[in-house]
């Protein structure tokens, strides 16, 4: 072989290996958040870490219009709140020309699959959506079809693996089948996705099949060996996330449609918020999935590639935590951008995670409990009220910061109030018990954060409503 030959090859090979890397390896962006990163920030993010797919929860103009022109895969979405509308076709019409077609030119968003809701079948939602879900299915890839992107972009529902399940008396992958309280609705959906040559898409978490539940076997949560498999049919299962991933695919083999791809549309670990989410866990998990995923073995019912997304991108700090306070963990990056713990995204070894650029944050002051302070008959309220307003679940049983004095516990409800508030010195006064310092109070263990500068932040929105308020009452007074 040549000199120039052997040189070729070379090239070759490593745009493959690159490729192969990051093929089929998203990340979901959520928005949730009291001061957003600037969108062209995150996507530059995304860029820079070699991800080229992106599950949103929505289609948001400003998320849109950085994602221009970028050639990243783009699934959008519906909100469940709005499933009743799509069942009506003309909405859903309108929904496909406004998210879709104005996005379809040369250089625009390159959408490959719209999530119609997202979990609708949870059992804790008590059947809300399950009347409303595939009706909004049909409208919507019809409406795609119907617009001539039916070949190229797919409607989904991403559900909850708790969509399916094994027989209690026979609980191995092999006897998955779809709950039965919607197997009838769910073989339909599954059905119609056959019909449009569209994914069946799921999350998976093992995290949460140790979330309330100490007798899990912590060990089937990761991919380094568990002492106790799971034994199928002489197949041994080693983690949770390929039991699971297969009791689907026997679940869509039961329905008749055991080839149909999959897209798993979330899966991570979170870092803070729970006794078993910490930084140690959630890179022992990394570590195990990601070269996983790289090697293309798939599982055993299902080898070769899996499509995935990882949960999440960025922590959100005003998500809702009604399914636990470890919600707002579940960034790899931390809320400006910045990588928690050393992780290889290729799942290869050969790269590290790259952080956001240009970051401005606001001036280096803390809000800190007055040790001055002399009446504290009100100390709880006033720390009930920051927590109310800001993200306090650091201060939770077995999270980052739950190792506090009293004191410190306070200071650290006054700073995120007095971060979330663009550290308006008004927000750093809690009826005397507290005082701006320019001193960092973070402890080895806790971070006191300073917010970055937002693009458009929750604290400064209400600026503005109060703004807006106060000419009404000028002009009126008048």
């Amino acid at each position: 072989m040549t000199v120039v030959k052997t040189v070729v090859w070379l090239l070759l090979t490593g745009l493959f290996l690159i490729w192969s890397e990051v093929e089929g390896l998203g990340v979901n962006w959520g928005t949730m958040a009291t001061h957003k990163m600037d969108p062209k920030t995150v996507v530059q993010m995304m860029k820079d870490n070699g991800i080229n797919k992106v599950k949103l929860f929505d289609a948001e103009q400003s998320t849109m219009s950085a994602l221009a022109g970028t050639g990243i895969e783009v699934m959008i979405a519906i909100p469940n709140d709005q499933l009743a509308d799509m069942n009506d076709y003309s909405r859903a019409k309108k929904f496909v020309q406004r998210n879709i077609t104005r996005y379809n030119f040369n250089g625009g968003v390159d959408i490959r699959y719209v999530a119609v809701g997202n979990e609708p079948f949870l059992t804790s939602y008590n059947g809300s959506f399950s009347e409303t879900t595939f009706p909004a299915l049909k409208n919507i890839q019809n409406a795609i079809n119907e617009a001539g992107f039916g070949d190229k972009i797919k409607a989904t529902v991403p559900s909850n693996a708790d969509v399916y399940g094994s027989p209690t008396d026979n609980q191995v992958p092999s006897a998955g089948t779809f709950r039965s309280d919607i197997h009838d609705k769910m073989v339909q959906m599954v059905q119609f996705l056959a019909q449009n040559n569209a994914p069946f898409t799921v999350n998976i978490y093992p995290f949460l099949s140790l979330y309330g539940n100490d007798n899990f076997p912590i060990d089937f949560a990761f991919f380094d060996g568990t002492p106790q498999p799971v034994v199928d049919n002489g197949i041994q299962y080693t983690n949770v996330f390929d039991a699971n991933y297969d009791t689907l695919v026997s679940a869509l083999k039961e329905a008749g449609y055991g080839d149909m791809p999959i897209i798993v549309g979330e899966v991570g670990w979170p870092t803070d918020g729970d006794k078993n989410a910490n930084i140690n866990m959630a890179y022992r998990f990394y570590n195990g999935i990601l070269p996983r995923l790289a090697s293309n073995k798939g599982t055993p019912l299902r080898p070769g590639p899996i499509e995935v997304y990882l949960f999440g991108f960025i922590d959100e700090d005003a998500k809702s935590i009604a399914p636990g306070t470890f919600e707002r963990h579940w960034g790899i990056f931390r809320y400006d951008g910045q990588p928690k713990f050393a992780m290889d995204i290729s799942g290869r070894g050969q790269s590290s995670l790259v952080p956001a650029q240009n970051v401005r944050y606001l001036e280096k002051r803390w809000c800190q409990f007055n040790p001055d302070a002399k009446d504290l008959s009100k100390l709880g309220e006033n720390i009930n009220y920051a927590c109310t307003y800001a993200d306090c679940t650091p201060l939770e049983y077995g999270s980052s910061c739950n190792g506090l004095d009293a004191n410190a516990n306070a200071s650290y409800a006054f700073n995120a109030y007095f971060q979330v508030q663009n550290q308006d010195e008004l927000a750093c006064n809690f009826q005397g018990l507290a005082m701006v310092t320019t001193q960092n109070i973070s402890t080895p263990t806790c971070s006191f954060n300073i917010q970055i500068v937002g693009t458009y932040s929750s604290a400064s929105r209400v600026s503005v409503y109060l703004f807006v308020y106060l000419i009404v009452l000028v002009v009126f007074s008048l």
